[in-house]
């Protein structure tokens, strides 16, 4: 592997290979959130083709070699041609990515944000294997009339620093939930990481409690976010059918998933202490806590509170893009 400089080549370390590599792929990787297991959009051709064009020389059989040293796999890539594929999908991947070179030239943070799903607490099976001298006893049915309760773990990942921050719900997944949970990241992490904040880019899945459809999800941010903390909040969703490109699942919750592989969720407490003993090579580190707050179904946004809001739709592929800003 070298690196051309004028007319002579030099040899270039590995790790710096494997560097140029990851800042390549960084917008176009997808993973599972329940395992390591990782994709790339991107070919070993069209690899190869832009490390040439930064003077690197390496030919695309070692592009692939290099993609599986770093555990992506090609193998997933089938479920992605699919019917559901949005034509404009392509399109918001670049926005997406060059929304977030933005915002680093600004300083300012960028978070994705995602719900793990629900999980049972109590001496439930945990699906996974763990070292240990003896085997958990553990309940023969998962029965929901014999669980302490109920877990709710809504993610946040810092997309700069590589720094989680979980908020364990005990009620419903809701969009004031979601919007509450980032604002408990501002004020345990964000501020005391990110010197005034102005600005703050949110990447979130086009479903769910933070999908682009549900009005509470985006009037919870203005009322709660942006008029609370003077900040100007830029979304940018994920294209429909596209949620596993979405790195808090497979720079996040596949971590958390590993760490508490089976261990039986029996408290709150130890769902915390499992997420919060989450680590990795690479630096990440996570926060956890805990939000037994009651959230109702169904709230409703009308029409006139809709329109108070000060809330500007970008031009490209407006129902994905917007900006809400303080009045």
């Amino acid at each position: 592997m070298y690196v051309s400089q004028g007319l002579v080549a030099h040899p270039l370390k590995k790790t710096e290979i494997l560097t140029e590599i990851e800042r390549l792929i960084e917008n176009d990787v997808a993973g599972s959130p329940t395992s390591e297991l990782k994709w790339c959009r991107k070919t070993p051709d069209s690899i190869s083709d832009c490390l040439r064009q930064k003077h690197i020389l390496i030919c695309p059989n070692t592009a692939s070699k290099l993609l599986k040293h770093m555990d992506y796999s090609l193998k997933v890539n089938r479920k992605m041609i699919a019917e559901t594929r949005h034509p404009d999908r392509n399109q918001q991947f670049e926005i997406i990515s060059a929304m977030k070179q933005y915002f680093r030239w600004l300083q300012e943070p960028i978070i994705t944000v995602d719900s793990k799903k629900k999980e049972l607490i109590g001496n439930f099976k945990n699906p996974g294997q763990k070292w240990s001298l003896n085997s958990e006893q553990v309940l023969t049915h998962e029965f929901r009339s014999q669980a302490v309760g109920m877990a709710n773990p809504y993610g946040i990942y810092d997309l700069i620093r590589n720094k989680g921050f979980v908020v364990v719900g005990t009620s419903f997944d809701t969009p004031e939930f979601a919007v509450e949970s980032i604002e408990l990241w501002l004020n345990h992490y964000g501020f005391y990481n990110y010197k005034n904040v102005k600005r703050l880019l949110i990447m979130a899945d086009a479903g769910g409690s933070n999908g682009y459809r549900p009005r509470l999800w985006k009037y919870a941010l203005y009322n709660k976010i942006c008029c609370v903390y003077n900040i100007s909040v830029t979304v940018c969703h994920y294209p429909t059918g596209a949620s596993k490109w979405n790195p808090t699942d497979h720079r996040l919750f596949s971590f958390i998933t590993r760490n508490w592989a089976g261990e039986p969720l029996r408290s709150y407490e130890i769902i915390l202490n499992l997420i919060r003993h989450t680590k990795t090579k690479k630096g990440l580190e996570v926060q956890a806590i805990l939000n037994d707050k009651i959230y109702e179904k169904g709230v409703k946004i009308n029409n006139e509170q809709f329109k108070r809001m000060n809330m500007k739709n970008h031009e490209m592929l407006p129902q994905w893009n917007y900006t809400i800003v303080p009045n």
